[in-house]
């Protein structure tokens, strides 16, 4: 078999899907990068000796450069046969774009590839997003439990999504926050990004909602609601380590919005802790399941 014309037949054919429909391009991108990472494999016999195709890719993307124009690299021939030994592994959904699974190829850890394609299929976020995502290394931030979860194809509560540390975006990530108002401030100015970390369906009521307890006005830092989970969720802000106090404040808030907010048709109120250090010992101790901490970190 002439490897080289089969591979060279196959590129020129998937170009002629480059006026079809978008959905249709995208699928035969896939599906012919596919057949020429296997060809790749199979020229210099089989996935016992993938190792030595290097120096076929360096030659091959030469010729293909010369018949074919731009965007045969040897970077992309390899990204190719990168794809046809991970779907030979695992279904590749065609709800991802080859843009896509250039970010994702280089990645090792099948559990962290499978995360960012439900990431990117449920989401529907671009290949610019899931690079940021990637970089931001938002699949290390979960927790442990959830990576377990994820893998056994359990149910994921809202706690579950709660990366630890958040990322805050700043100019200046060596600035010194002195208070929950700047931090606050922060916040807002990117409180799309901000919400994504703590998981799906997230949107915003308010920042310094106040509650009237008494005589006195009290101002809750940020006021969510997450649809997914058909939740309010409070998050009290601080700039120090955690503290004993700050559980019970929260749920003063929690048990305000409960009882004057929420319709028996939600469910209870959720309240996040954000803080600059974490202390375990506070949280050991701490009864309430619907109180979650976690904390953040300047970029």
């Amino acid at each position: 078999m002439n490897y080289y014309n089969e591979i060279k037949n196959i590129l020129i054919s998937n170009e002629a899907y480059k006026q079809v429909k978008d959905y249709y391009k995208n699928r035969n991108d896939l599906m012919s990068y596919y057949n020429v990472g296997k060809l790749l494999i199979d020229a210099q016999g089989g996935e016992a000796r993938a190792k030595y195709v290097d120096n076929l890719i360096k030659e091959y993307s030469i010729r293909l450069t010369k018949d074919l124009g731009k965007g045969y690299s040897t970077r992309s021939l390899k990204l190719m046969r990168k794809f046809y030994l991970f779907q030979k592994g695992q279904a590749a959904p065609a709800q991802l774009t080859w843009s896509h699974y250039i970010e994702l190829l280089p990645i090792k850890d099948n559990n962290k590839i499978n995360y960012y394609i439900n990431v990117t299929i449920n989401q529907k976020i671009s290949y610019r997003e899931l690079r940021r995502r990637i970089k931001s290394n938002e699949y290390e931030r979960l927790s442990d439990k959830t990576k377990n979860k994820l893998i056994n194809r359990e149910n994921i509560s809202i706690k579950d999504n709660l990366l630890n540390p958040i990322i805050i975006n700043s100019n200046n990530k060596d600035i010194d926050i002195f208070n929950e108002k700047a931090l606050k401030e922060l916040i807002l100015n990117d409180i799309e990004s901000f919400m994504k970390q703590l998981g799906n369906g997230y949107s915003f009521i308010s920042s310094e909602y106040s509650i009237l307890l008494g005589d006195r006005y009290n101002y809750i830092d940020l006021l969510l609601f997450n649809i997914n989970f058909n939740c309010y969720v409070v998050i009290e802000l601080k700039v120090t380590e955690l503290k004993k106090e700050h559980i019970g404040q929260i749920q003063t808030y929690m048990n305000y919005i409960d009882s004057n907010v929420k319709s028996i048709y939600q469910g209870n109120t959720i309240g996040i802790i954000i803080c600059k250090k974490d202390n375990k010992f506070v949280m050991e101790y701490c009864s309430d399941e619907r109180v979650l901490r976690t904390t953040y970190q300047l970029n």
